[in-house]
């Protein structure tokens, strides 16, 4: 579910939503949630001052709300 959330929210952001995807890697103890979009669409994803992906790391801590590390990062 984490994954699909992850995708939508990304997918409404950037132009070109057909390039951007999303890759979940787990561990005993966190989470990676990669995004991976145009190199135009980066921006939009981040955001001014970094405020779109901190909140769309918030959402995320709080869909999942349990003791496991969750990281969600852009890939280059």
């Amino acid at each position: 579910m984490t994954k699909e959330l992850v995708e939508y929210v990304v997918k409404q952001l950037v132009n070109k939503p057909d390039a951007a995807s999303v890759s979940v890697s787990k561990t005993d103890d966190k989470t990676l949630i990669e995004i991976t979009v145009d190199e135009l669409d980066r921006g939009k994803v981040i955001g001014r001052s970094g405020q779109t992906i901190k909140a769309l790391r918030m959402l995320v801590s709080a869909v999942v709300a349990d003791d496991k590390k969750i990281t969600v990062d852009l890939a280059k």
